[in-house]
């Protein structure tokens, strides 16, 4: 910790709770910078921590800063992040060790918030959903470092499945050969991000958190690496349409691939597209689910403390 400590804040309040056993809860910074606009953001990033707060966990909102690797940001940078929006580097694991060397501000995607997460002993992580496996990968090798993080950093994830903008049955496989274990929270199909349904199966189905949280800590207790992903469907209420989703997703896709977009650009592209084609449904549904998941991983994190 020494080491990391040249670069490494943890907020007092995170810290505290660590050391005494409590749970904590990490959450995303990508979201309020490149996710929606400001101040849409800001609300969202902020009604995401107190649903932490309410569930009985600390909140622990991960961005790079001046170069600082933060684990735990205060109201006024998470304002700061989402009134600079665009203009902050969205932050893969590659990019960490450069932002932080030129004092740069990031903000940390699923694998760098996975990646920050663990240096500072948080295990639980709430987001939207994970990166994955593109369409087209076969050709264009597209695939997220969301995946490669799994497969090596010990960090349980909780999300409403993979993005719906990419190829689900590749990113199941994917993450079968990594030897991830894909948790379907109450049940058994993989949720798609927008949707509750996609045609593919988890691994396994766990229907309560302390199913899920004596599942992830027997995983750390055997000393396996990498990490547990949960997916969590998202409520049945704001759950869209299948059909019309992949419809506006497909025709997203062939814009995009008509502009030339292509590597990171390429899910904010997406997600932006589909929520203008939507009229800003697919931003509701966004919102809501991360709020869901956010709920879920703190029930999570308190039973661990309690096994």
């Amino acid at each position: 910790m020494n080491q990391l400590s040249k670069y490494l804040d943890v907020a007092p309040e995170v810290q505290e709770a660590l050391d005494a056993g409590k749970p904590v809860v990490a959450l995303e910074s990508t979201i309020i910078s490149h996710g929606m606009p400001y101040p849409q953001n800001v609300e969202t990033a902020l009604a995401v921590e107190k649903i932490v707060r309410d569930n009985g966990a600390v909140p622990a909102t991960i961005a790079i800063l001046g170069g600082r690797l933060k684990v735990g940001i205060s109201k006024e940078e998470i304002d700061y992040l989402g009134r600079k929006g665009l203009d902050v580097i969205k932050t893969s694991r590659r990019d960490v060790p450069v932002l932080v060397a030129k004092k740069e501000d990031g903000a940390a995607t699923v694998a760098t918030t996975m990646l920050i997460a663990a240096m500072a002993g948080v295990k639980v992580f709430a987001t939207g959903g994970i990166g994955g496996v593109h369409r087209g990968a076969e050709t264009t090798m597209d695939i997220s470092a969301d995946l490669e993080e799994l497969a090596m950093t010990p960090v349980l994830v909780v999300c409403a499945g993979a993005k719906a903008i990419l190829d689900l049955g590749l990113t199941l496989e994917y993450l079968e050969t990594k030897g991830v274990p894909v948790i379907g929270y109450q049940t058994e199909e993989l949720p798609a991000f927008y949707t509750r349904k996609s045609g593919f199966s988890v691994d396994y189905r766990l229907d309560t958190p302390a199913q899920i949280a004596q599942a992830w800590m027997t995983k750390l207790d055997l000393g396996m690496k990498g990490g547990m992903l949960v997916t969590n469907p998202i409520p049945e209420e704001y759950s869209m349409d299948c059909e019309y989703i992949n419809k506006c997703i497909d025709q997203a896709i062939e814009e995009m691939k008509a502009l030339g977009i292509k590597g990171k650009q390429t899910t904010p592209y997406l997600l932006a597209k589909v929520k203008d084609i939507t009229g800003g449904d697919s931003l509701d549904a966004n919102i809501q689910l991360v709020y869901n998941n956010a709920k879920l991983a703190s029930e999570i994190a308190c039973e661990m403390c309690r096994q």
